[in-house]
């Protein structure tokens, strides 16, 4: 069964499961810390990468790749560069 299938439908086990495996086994995301979640009709990516492009990109990717199928993106920024101001501990 191919993911076309599903458009238009819910979302069941087997569209989170080539979501997940097109995140972490596509060169272009390899992106292992992200999940999908399945919520009654939608899908929630979550999870933390590097910079908003690049969670533009996972969620266009996946958008094109699965175009009948809700999602709703919880990722957040991790952040990669130094703090520029001292912590000061009580």
């Amino acid at each position: 069964m191919t993911s076309s299938a599903h458009a238009g439908g819910p979302p069941d086990e087997y569209v989170e499961a080539e979501i997940h495996r097109l995140l972490t086994e596509n060169p272009e995301i390899a992106e292992q810390g992200i999940t999908v979640v399945r919520r009654e009709n939608s899908l929630i990516l979550q999870g933390e990468v590097e910079s908003p492009h690049r969670r533009d990109e996972i969620m266009r990717q996946v958008a094109e790749r699965f175009p009948g199928i809700p999602l709703t993106t919880d990722i957040g920024l991790i952040r990669t560069q130094a703090p520029t101001e001292i912590e000061q501990l009580p």
